[in-house]
């Protein structure tokens, strides 16, 4: 699935302000955090989606090459990320943009619920899928298997054999300790994590003998990943939730997938164009001919006109590869070469001889030749 615009996401214009932008993530962020809707799936996808947006339009470099090239701009190559931030998880939006929120959840606004529980949250997973050119044309759905962490079975879960917890003693279920210490600028107020029960404010009555009180196993799931058109090399996916299993019931992490391209035989990828090179002889550069190509999908004939000189370049209208954020087509390119023989029989040599003499035949002096990415830079820029 296509990533969603981010300014759609946070509902303000193209121009928007930076105020604005924390404005609208504020609201939003409030309104589905994890502790407003517990086990809500839908509400954590959205929240999530919002921390993506603002992580990218919150930063004034990131946003100027998203407005430019999209979500390309900002998640492909060396930027990391790839199609769809992925590396954007609950505990980076906690540590990252807490300090935006206030007081909006009691101070306790981070990797952890009301009054400063902890929630667990499962590590993401990164696989590599391979695509050939036609996959890359037209998008294509891919199903791998992966060996990761899933929700215990026995215990659904929870990591207790009956699903129950006593309330820990040592931190009365808040999952940390707090500490005053008066100074000289009045009292101070620090926490720390609860060391007994790890920050989760419970403790398990009777822990489960299949995940010994983990929640989590080891186990294959096969999953479906849909994979837009346009894609390229160094991009990545993310998929939120199908990555490990959190221990005990809480946020799975995502699933990061990186995309590797095969090379085309034939074809040569330079953005969303696909450069073909074309060696045709002597006599069909100077009489015109018809020529098949090959394209991502089939073989087309073309017509290489009377006169065509070596270095030229003809342009197939739509027959690139798609833009990943729906910003049209590119084209296949076409450099035309000619070939020179170098084993003539006596007979060739003396036609060739003859032709030595016509001025036809004298190259023009006045023609500039230009470099090979010269001629394509209008293509390119």
């Amino acid at each position: 699935m296509a990533k969603r615009d981010y300014y759609e996401i946070l509902g303000i214009a193209k121009g928007a302000s930076d105020d604005e932008i924390k404005k609208a993530y504020r609201k939003l962020a409030i309104k589905y955090h994890p502790d407003k809707n517990p086990d809500d799936k839908q509400a954590e996808e959205k929240f999530k989606e919002a921390a993506e947006a603002y992580e990218v339009l919150s930063n004034a470099d990131k946003r100027q090459r998203y407005n430019q090239f999209g979500h390309a701009g900002v998640n492909g190559g060396a930027s990391g990320g790839g199609y769809g931030q992925g590396g954007m998880n609950m505990d980076d939006i906690f540590s990252q943009f807490g300090d935006i929120f206030g007081g909006a959840f009691g101070g306790g606004f981070g990797g952890r619920s009301g009054g400063g529980r902890r929630v667990n949250r499962g590590s993401n997973l990164r696989v590599k899928v391979r695509l050939n050119l036609h996959e890359i044309a037209h998008g294509v759905e891919k199903k791998i298997k992966v060996n990761k962490y899933v929700a215990c079975k026995t215990c659904s879960g929870s990591g207790a054999k009956s699903g129950q917890y006593d309330t820990c003693k040592v931190c009365h279920g808040t999952g940390v300790h707090t500490r005053v210490q008066q100074t000289i600028l009045g009292a101070m107020q620090t926490q720390t994590t609860c060391s007994a029960c790890a920050g989760e404010g419970r403790i398990i009555k009777d822990k489960c003998n299949t995940c010994h009180g983990d929640g989590i196993v080891r186990d294959e799931e096969v999953i479906s990943i849909n994979i837009p058109a346009g894609v390229a090399e160094g991009m990545q996916l993310s998929m939120q939730g199908k990555g490990n299993a959190a221990p005990r019931g809480g946020i799975n992490g995502d699933l990061l997938i990186a995309i590797e391209e095969e090379e085309h035989a034939e074809l040569k990828r330079e953005g969303n164009h696909l450069i073909y090179s074309l060696s045709i002889s002597f006599p069909n550069a100077a009489l015109g001919t018809q020529v098949e190509i090959p394209t991502v999908d089939n073989k087309v004939k073309i017509k290489i006109d009377p006169g065509t000189q070596a270095g030229k370049v003809l342009r197939l209208k739509g027959k690139g590869l798609p833009d990943v954020n729906g910003y049209g087509r590119g084209d296949l390119l076409v450099e035309i070469s000619v070939y020179t023989p170098t084993n003539l029989s006596s007979e060739e040599k003396k036609i060739i001889e003859q032709l030595k003499t016509s001025k036809n035949f004298e190259p023009n002096p006045n023609r500039k030749e230009k470099g090979f990415f010269d001629r394509m830079k209008e293509y390119f820029e």
